[in-house]
């Protein structure tokens, strides 16, 4: 079983590998658009009642106190719990919910099984995590499967790569609970993860679980490749595009970086951008994109 051992080592050195290059991506990507929507939960005093610095008067000469408790508190409803699901998609959430944290409970149940090789005593616990998360998982890539391909609303926005992934996963899922009918107490699991952190020989599996650990690997590998990393992407989102209310004001850092931007000179036209202007020439040309505008009105209009 060396070959296995070397697959999730590869396995795991690609996802950490593309993983850094993805935050790398998105930490050094030229400056976003402001969606400047509140509240904003690290303004003290302000977020509760939805307010912002902009109610002071003359707010750009007083001092702001912010707060990471607030962001890190949204941010853990929203990871944890799909905050934002469960308001607006209450019947989403029901199948969502439990595919998450199906997710996050096999995430805690190898943590497990890595103190548990340690020769630490988590039996029990590591067989109730592990038992929950996989029932979850496997719940919840079912239903959200099925949801996409019955329900319009989903299947209309849904690509092949969406039911690939959630048909990837259920498979790993479901070689896992086949794996756990054969390890019930998941002892050969955790001589495995020991074989793996000591680079010691594994033991002999069997055959249903060297299908699940290739399956989990390739699993591994593949996620950084996918929009299932939409979780780098999100925090970025909340805290660099819908939470970013920095000042723009005269001398500050992110006037500079406006600046920067306004300069870039455009390589691509369209009716209402004009190629080779900068950002700043393109929002100073208003009176020609207005009659272009107009021209095309009228255009549409005569077609029909």
């Amino acid at each position: 079983m060396l070959w296995l051992q070397i697959l999730v080592y590869i396995s795991v050195g690609i996802f950490v590998i593309l993983i850094l290059a993805k935050i790398i991506k998105y930490s050094t990507m030229p400056l976003h658009l402001r969606w400047e929507l509140y509240p904003v939960p690290h303004e003290k005093f302000k977020a509760e009642h939805g307010g912002s610095y902009y109610e002071e008067s003359e707010w750009w000469k007083k001092p702001r106190e912010t707060s990471l408790v607030g962001e890190l508190k949204e941010m853990l409803l929203e990871m944890l719990f799909l905050k934002k699901v469960f308001e607006y998609k209450r019947r989403l959430w029901y199948l969502t919910f439990p595919f998450h944290m199906g997710i996050y409970l096999i995430l805690l149940w190898f943590a497990l099984l890595f103190i548990a090789s340690i020769s630490v005593s988590l039996d029990r616990l590591i067989s109730i995590i592990g038992g929950l998360g996989i029932v979850l998982l496997a719940f919840g890539s079912i239903s959200l499967l099925f949801k996409r391909l019955f329900d319009k609303s989903l299947r209309t926005y849904s690509t092949l790569a969406d039911y690939f992934n959630l048909i990837f996963i259920l498979a790993v899922t479901v070689s896992g609970i086949l794996s756990w009918r054969v390890d019930a107490n998941f002892t050969t699991a955790k001589m495995f993860m020991a074989s793996l952190i000591t680079f010691s020989a594994p033991p002999i599996l069997s055959p249903i679980a060297v299908i699940h650990t290739t399956l989990l690997s390739l699993l591994v590998a593949y996620i950084p490749t996918s929009r299932m990393t939409h979780f780098i992407a999100k925090y970025f989102t909340y805290h660099k595009i819908l939470w970013e209310d920095i000042p723009n004001i005269a001398g500050s850092p992110i006037r500079e970086k406006i600046k920067e931007v306004l300069a870039y000179r455009v390589t691509w036209s369209a009716p209402h951008i004009r190629q080779g202007l900068t950002w700043a020439e393109e929002a100073m040309e208003i009176e020609p994109v207005i009659e272009v505008r107009a021209k095309l009105t009228d255009e549409r209009k005569k077609g029909r």
